[in-house]
């Protein structure tokens, strides 16, 4: 096997810096036959490996048990007097699309009525669709625009359906497959950003242009509105509801962190004249903006981090008398925000912990009703009503199953669901924890663990890691974690580095571009740490990340190889001297940087992944997970890291699903295969279970 997989790679002692001196460009072809001849040998080699261990098997039925139990909470789409939902199981693996009425799913015994069976859907038009989601006409929500991906890309096909005949429409609005957005203005008018043919994309890969579409006409006579620059991240269909009434809106993103808003009206676009890096919503009459800088307006200076509010009619009559709605302290962030009717719904991490907050505009002042949840881990809503001001909101901690909970128009609020434990808790605890990183910067990170646990450094311990894009690691439960590390004795800990969101926009900026560093160096000061105290040891330790987390661990591994025995890096970013090119890469520059630039190419290549490895450095037996599918994070970074390794010796394991999107997999059985696969390896790896 050895023998065959060196004959699929192309042999360099040292990769050079330069796209023509890469020798593994062939992997980026993702379905080329040459490219996917490679893949499946990865994929047999390690299969052949860890599917063997006597671990496997077990750890396989449990994630299949996880993924498929009907034990799982059928989270809500609230839509007037029924609620929707998506569900998978082991006869649906693909999902159905049902309803069920609102009193009946209160009431806890809900009849669910299919309204789309994707897996027979598939078998009929011999595609294996995936779910993408629904966009629907208020306030009847009869009339829906169905989003349906091939093997779990971003990429979708748009279809108008009934939820009256429960029928695709004849004759509907259709959009073929792309990186599309689509909005209603009214039951015959659509809002549509979409791939309208060459010079219509960005060089991210994503629409630039935005078109009005009228029932009955043909998708390219729709008439353009808006035109993004091909250089810009791209421009998106959308809209808000205020008061029952439809805003069309367009999202203009110049860059990742970058946006603008701007109202559609008769066909005339109006932007709402805010910061660049400003989110708007409206509620109740209201524009309620969150800012990520300080933003000089109106004679005062409104704070980082804050969300503010002013009148909306009066805004764009020119009125700039802003309110603070909610202004955080440093330990405190917003972490996501919805509305109902009249309710500004307010979610926010205090010390990394989750809390959640209802804010009504009355008598000319915004009064604030603290919703009461436990301590310790984190509360998201839902689902919301535009029509009224009932939401459903959700709770779960690292030992605390999810439970959903339902708030009515009178600020009821009642338990709905509560998952039942999905792994043996007892005995486990959390501890937060603190670390100094090489400047001096506290990182907090929690560590669930048995209470007593012997701090001798023999315990196997998984550190989890993301450190980007202003996404926050809060407590929350997963059962698969449970289930496949904690109950069989391993030690789980979370890192919440800088360039996440734990801490708001200052956190997230201190680890962006020439200072990504520091998201690594706070890692490894983690990692220094629970070695340190004794809670484990480098042979014991291991580190797992996705995305840009797979990107984190990689440079860590390659920058400290001593520091740790095993490295799970999942659909990553590897070769940052060519991830702009792949895909929506270009979109990721204000984060990482141009590596186009020589000034920023110079800190992006002190830390690239694919441009450290080095051939006399001992690294850990790294596994590289990725997906065919993955339209977002290109495949061929996992593929070029994992070949270029193993043509200097090192030791790899590989595992690509042919579905999934930018995931693990879109049926259960995928999805158990690889979480199955990476579990192994832990073990394997760590300590045995």
């Amino acid at each position: 096997m050895r023998t065959l997989l060196l004959a699929l790679l192309v042999t360099a002692p040292v990769l050079a810096q330069t796209a023509d001196d890469d020798p593994f460009l062939w992997l980026e072809d993702v379905e080329g036959e040459r490219a996917m001849a490679w893949v499946e040998a990865q994929n047999a080699a390690t299969a052949a490996e860890l599917e063997a261990s006597p671990l496997y098997d077990a750890l396989y039925q449990d994630a299949l048990a996880v993924v498929t139990s009907d034990d799982r909470i059928p989270y809500p789409d609230l839509r007037g007097d029924h609620v929707y939902n998506f569900w998978t199981d082991a006869d649906n693996p693909r999902g159905l699309w049902r309803r069920a009425a609102l009193a009946d799913y209160l009431g806890g015994e809900p009849t669910w009525e299919t309204v789309i069976d994707v897996d027979a859907l598939g078998q009929a038009e011999d595609v294996n669709w995936t779910w993408g989601g629904t966009v629907c006409l208020p306030p009847e929500n009869t009339r829906c625009l169905v989003r349906l991906s091939r093997g779990g890309a971003d990429a979708t096909e748009v279809r108008e359906f009934d939820t009256e005949t429960l029928s695709f429409v004849d004759g509907g609005f259709r959009m073929p497959e792309a990186k599309s957005s689509a909005a209603w203005t009214d039951a015959d008018h659509l809002l549509v950003s979409t791939d309208w043919g060459p010079g219509a994309l960005t060089e991210s890969g994503y629409p630039r242009i935005v078109k009005v579409w009228e029932r009955g006409t043909p998708l390219a006579e729709a008439e353009t509105v808006f035109q993004a620059p091909a250089t810009d991240m791209g421009a998106w269909a959308g809209s808000m509801i205020d008061r029952g009434a439809i805003r069309a809106v367009i999202s203009h993103r110049p860059s990742f962190f970058e946006g603008r808003t701007l109202l559609v009206e008769d066909g005339l676009v109006d932007g709402l004249d805010l910061p660049i890096d400003a989110d708007p919503m409206l509620v109740d009459g209201q524009l309620v903006v969150y800012l990520r800088s300080d933003w000089d307006v109106g004679g005062q200076t409104l704070a980082q981090g804050s969300l503010v509010a002013t009148d909306l009619d009066g805004f764009l009559d020119g009125g700039r008398d802003f309110a603070t709605v909610f202004a955080p302290s440093d330990l405190q962030t917003v972490e996501g925000t919805s509305t109902t009717r009249t309710s500004l719904l307010v979610s926010t991490l205090d010390e990394v912990k989750g809390r959640l907050t209802r804010y009504r505009f009355t008598d000319g002042a915004w009064t604030a009703e603290p919703i009461d949840v436990p301590d310790l881990g984190t509360v998201s809503v839902v689902s919301t009503d535009d029509a009224s001001d009932r939401f459903f909101f959700a709770y779960s901690g690292f030992l605390q199953p999810s439970s959903l909970y339902f708030a009515d128009e009178d600020g009821s609020v009642q338990l709905v669901r509560q998952l039942p434990a999905q792994f043996d808790a007892d005995g486990l605890a959390v501890e937060p924890r603190t670390a100094t990183s090489a400047d001096g910067t506290a990182v907090p990170y929690f560590v669930v663990s048995r209470e007593g646990m012997a701090l001798d450094g023999t315990a196997p311990t998984q550190l989890y890691g993301y450190g980007g894009f202003e996404v926050s690691l809060a407590p929350s439960y997963s059962a698969l974690t449970g289930k496949a590390w904690l109950e069989r004795g391993g030690v789980y800990a979370v890192a919440n580095i800088r360039g996440g969101g734990e801490f708001g926009p200052r956190w997230h900026r201190s680890a962006m571009r020439e200072n990504r560093q520091r998201a690594y160096d706070d890692f490894v000061a983690v990692a220094e740490d629970l070695v340190e105290t004794g809670v484990t040891s480098p042979e014991h330790l291991g580190i797992r990340g996705g995305s840009n987390g797979g990107l984190l661990v990689g440079a860590v591994a390659m920058q400290r190889p001593d520091l740790f025995g095993a490295v799970v890096s999942s659909v990553p970013l590897l070769d940052m001297y060519r991830y702009d090119k792949l895909l929506a890469g270009a979109s990721w520059v204000a984060e990482y940087g141009d590596p186009d630039n020589p000034d920023d190419w110079a800190f992006i290549r002190r830390y690239s992944p694919y441009q450290n490895v080095r051939t006399d450095a001992t690294y850990p037996r790294i596994l590289f997970t990725t997906t065919t599918r993955d339209d977002r994070v290109h495949p061929g970074h996992a593929r070029k890291m994992a070949a270029k390794m193993m043509s200097m010796g090192h030791p790899v394991y590989y595992f690509e699903n042919t579905e999934g999107g930018h995931g693990s997999g879109v049926t259960p059985e995928q999805q158990a295969a690889a979480w199955a696969t990476i579990y192994t390896y832990l073990w394997e790896a760590l300590g045995d279970a």
